[in-house]
């Protein structure tokens, strides 16, 4: 998951979308028809879908798999149409070219980086968004989350799964027989860690085993101390990986990475521990856990499910630490909805996914945040949970989509390669902050040549 997780004003509900077509009405009806599905007109809340099969990939596994087959079966439910979860490889690029060159796509898949849209959308892969899912986008979205699923204009994703990647969730047993308190800024974060070095407890989980995790700690430092301009830049590759702000960035970054004794396992340990790892024996163990933090989005609730730890009591939170004269980083990410088939069931799951009767479904499960504006906070289970949604929306369009999941998917987003290679190499090697710097520019560039010749 890099879905991907980041707080300002005051979430404000607007009246739901109505009127709209069929599809829509049975998108956002109640609770489903007491009739058989597909028999039920639109004011029954079902769509004459009976008999469509619709497939469904995405690279979940586990409780989000679990989770998001809950909403399809709902879906199933309202349209009488039967609804396959296809498991994909990741990249998911990569799974739905050889899909498409074997003739055999999915009718929707889900896509957790704006780069595999954008790619997506060169190759002609993609459907547009229908009237009844774009009526859904506009009455559900804020404009920045609309504009991340839309390439040249065209609208082709729908942001179904959000995350608020700007966390750090602590054990609070540690916290309180260590006498640490909750950090603010880097220099802060660091104290606490060698705090709770010297009560015994090795501070700091990190599941470097997973590069994505190590591009989302990059991302925070950068975001806050050289600022959102900066970050827009480098995430274009209008700046280069050379640049003096990447520098600073690494430095701040080794300043952690260093010191092996700050990390679960040393180094070596942390480049084995994959990130559910990192989260889970962050909250066993009771007051001697292997971490005493564990950074990562709201999605850890998830994991921390899996243990005995009550999320609000045992496993608490706080944002990121603002660094230097920044200011506190809202990094985002999401997977969104794409249609592969201009079939009537794709464009209908399109519209579900993006009415708040879908979202809350996986709300109520935990583990989940969803960027509908109208989805009621109470459907979360906890209120760490709401908080966390509630500043996601709050943050309204201002806020930062993970820098490497907009980045050509050769560079940000695969295993062994690109950035996550490169900072699991820094990781290794904290010190080479100009070797590091010169093999994310060569790869950088590569990829961005390639992705404007496509």
């Amino acid at each position: 998951m890099r879905t991907t997780l980041r707080p300002r004003k005051t979430a404000v509900a607007i009246t739901a979308f109505t009127a709209i077509t069929a599809l829509t009405l049975a998108a956002c009806g109640g609770g489903g028809s007491d009739k058989d599905p597909g028999e039920a007109g639109p004011s029954g809340g079902a769509l004459p879908l009976k008999g469509e099969k619709i497939e469904v990939a995405a690279v979940w596994t586990g409780p989000e798999q679990e989770n998001f087959t809950k909403v399809l079966k709902e879906f199933e439910k309202r349209t009488g149409a039967t609804v396959t979860f296809v498991p994909a490889q990741d990249p998911i690029v990569n799974f739905l070219g050889t899909k498409i060159a074997g003739g055999s796509p999915p009718d929707v898949a889900m896509l957790p980086q704006v780069g595999a849209i954008q790619q997506a959308a060169t190759q002609k892969w993609l459907k547009p968004v229908g009237p009844e899912g774009k009526a859904q986008l506009a009455a559900n979205y804020s404009r920045g989350w609309q504009e991340l699923g839309a390439v040249d204009g065209t609208q082709y994703g729908v942001y179904f799964k959000a995350a608020n990647k700007s966390l750090v969730w602590y054990n609070s047993a540690v916290f309180e027989s260590a006498g640490a308190t909750e950090p603010k800024t880097w220099k802060e974060f660091l104290t606490t860690a060698e705090t709770i070095s010297a009560y015994g407890v090795t501070p700091v989980s990190v599941g470097g085993a997973d590069g994505w995790t190590l591009t989302d700690w990059f991302e925070n430092i950068y975001l806050s101390q050289a600022g959102p301009a900066k970050y827009d830049q480098l995430a274009k590759h209008t700046i280069k990986w050379t640049d003096p702000s990447v520098t600073a960035a690494l430095t701040t970054l080794g300043e952690l990475f260093g010191k092996p004794a700050l990390l679960a396992g040393g180094t070596s340990g942390a480049l084995q521990t994959e990130y559910p790892v990192s989260v889970t024996q962050t909250f066993t163990g009771g007051d001697t856990p292997k971490g005493a933090m564990v950074f990562e989005g709201d999605f850890a609730a998830v994991n921390i499910a899996q243990t005995k730890a009550r999320i609000g009591t045992d496993a608490k939170v706080f944002p990121f630490p603002t660094v230097g004269t920044g200011t506190t980083p809202v990094v985002t990410a999401g997977d969104a909805a794409v249609a592969l088939k201009d079939t009537k069931g794709a464009q209908a799951l399109l519209a579900f996914l993006a009415s708040p009767d879908a979202a809350k479904i996986w709300a109520a499960e935990g583990g989940f945040v969803s960027p509908n504006k109208n989805l009621d906070p109470s459907a979360y289970p906890n209120d760490v949970q709401r908080e966390i949604a509630k500043a996601l929306i709050g943050a309204g369009d201002d806020f930062r989509f993970d820098m490497s999941d907009q980045m050509p998917q050769s560079f940000g987003g695969t295993p062994g390669k690109g950035e996550w290679k490169a900072l699991q190499d820094f990781l290794k090697n904290p010190k080479d902050i100009a070797g590091t710097q010169a093999r994310l520019e060569k790869d950088a560039e590569k990829a961005y040549r390639a992705a404007a010749k496509s």
